[in-house]
């Protein structure tokens, strides 16, 4: 296929801003499938991004999609499950063996990760601004769509920096939870959808190679005086492989705590009542605490009008079950670029307008029942005395978690799978898509 030549240095088909995983993969497959793509990212890599490093076989399925080597001599570690802990049980889970998805899952800093996908991207043919802080948005005063975005080039540090405009007669909003260019265009975040709150760091530590994802159901503070204290929300470990473990925190809006606690002492807390061979102590904190939001279950909708797709975090894609954010906002990407691909070819505007309304129904029909399964799971959770007899019950029967595995990392096959398969599925199908 011939390179696709671009329109002139400030115009291209389509602008897709921000670099992360669901920015990096629309402008993949929308170079790939030989659209011309402006790449706009604020920052510079490698750039360091709050999140929990560990991916599941959902996630690992896109990077073999896009061609990402990921073997271990590229410095991938690979994991085999979910070892999960709470009401005085540890049980060990390793990912199902099923025909759409590998069988393994990868861990990967999110500095380095986020780069690969972003070179991956120029690789197919997109044009990558670095250091490309975009403000507000280009619009038609006809027709009141975007057409293109205003943006200062240059180091976010330094006054000397360089106004520019860019032109496509579609964007792609993948800037993330605080999304600027979607509020511009005055989508705002549905209060009634869960919002969450994830708080990590990175310590030096023996158990860095561990070939398990580490979730805790219960976290404990045991400084005293006293007995010792449930903390809200839920704990994991990952081992890193590099001589570090990912160790963080993540808390629910459903808790009543959620206002009211530093999410960072929170996390000292638990880590005060670990293991000290395990070494995770502020003596062997490798960064400060840093946190996150988590805008889950479709938060900010509609996810196309006017121009304007919204894809990742930008479009509250977060799995309200288990706090996934990257495999979501992959998929968003390819489904976005696909839906864009596909208009592209239409003859006329009225066509393309008809071939874009498509995205947000593929959305809906591929996540919606499934995340309002989890609207619902996210309530109940949110209750102290429900989460204790879920852990004190649940977790003995190896049958019952291997159920709730599939059903909170969202691995099944969707045709000729087993039991389990179908009735997730199904579930999914008859729960409410809004």
């Amino acid at each position: 296929m011939t390179e696709p030549q671009p329109l002139s240095e400030h115009t291209a088909d389509v602008i897709v801003v921000g670099a992360g995983p669901a920015g990096s993969t629309t402008a993949y497959y929308l170079a790939k499938a030989g659209l011309d793509v402006l790449l706009l990212e604020k920052t510079a890599f490698p750039r360091e991004k709050v999140c929990g490093d560990g991916l599941t076989p959902r996630a690992t399925k896109q990077l073999v999609s896009m061609g990402i080597d990921i073997s271990e001599e590229a410095g991938w570690l690979r994991n085999k499950g979910l070892r999960i802990i709470g009401g005085g049980v540890r049980l060990q889970l390793d990912w199902p063996d099923l025909a759409a998805y590998p069988d393994y899952g990868l861990v990967r800093k999110r500095d380095d990760f986020d780069e690969q996908l972003a070179r991956q991207a120029q690789k197919a043919g997109a044009r990558l601004y670095e250091r490309c802080n975009v403000g507000a948005p280009i619009i038609d005063d006809r027709t009141g769509r975007i057409t293109g975005v205003h943006a200062k080039l240059g180091d976010p540090d330094s006054k000397e920096k360089r106004a520019v405009t860019f032109h496509a007669p579609l964007v792609v909003a993948a800037d993330g939870n605080s999304t600027r260019l979607s509020l511009a265009m005055g989508l705002h975040r549905r209060d009634d959808r869960p919002m969450g709150v994830a708080v990590r760091t990175y310590f030096t530590s023996p158990r860095h190679e561990d070939d398990y994802l580490e979730s805790w159901l219960e976290l404990w503070d045991k400084r005293g005086p006293g007995e010792d204290r449930l903390l809200p929300g839920y704990g994991w470990i990952f081992g890193m492989g590099d001589g570090t473990s990912n160790v963080g925190l993540g808390v629910l809006n459903t808790s009543s705590s959620f206002k009211e606690l530093d999410w960072r002492e929170v996390l000292k807390a638990w880590c005060a009542s670990m293991p000290e061979e395990w070494g995770y102590t502020p003596d062997n904190m490798t960064i400060p605490i840093r946190g996150a939001a988590l805008p889950m279950a479709f938060n900010r909708q509609p996810h196309y009008t006017k121009g304007l797709l919204l894809v990742g975090d930008a479009g509250g894609m977060v799995n309200p079950f288990n706090g996934e954010g990257i495999a979501y906002a992959m998929e968003s990407g390819q489904i976005a670029a696909d839906v864009i691909v596909q208009a592209h070819a239409r003859a006329t505007p009225a066509q393309r307008e008809l071939a874009l309304q498509r995205y947000p129904k593929v959305l809906k029909d591929t996540y919606g029942g499934y995340y309002n399964l989890g609207r619902a799971f996210v309530k109940l959770i949110g209750n102290p005395k429900v989460m204790k007899i879920a852990t004190q019950r649940g977790l003995t029967h190896p049958v019952l978690m291997k159920f709730t595995l599939k059903m909170l990392a969202n691995l099944t096959d969707p045709t000729g799978g087993d039991a389990m398969d179908r009735i997730i599925n199904g579930l999914s199908k008859v729960a409410p898509k809004a």
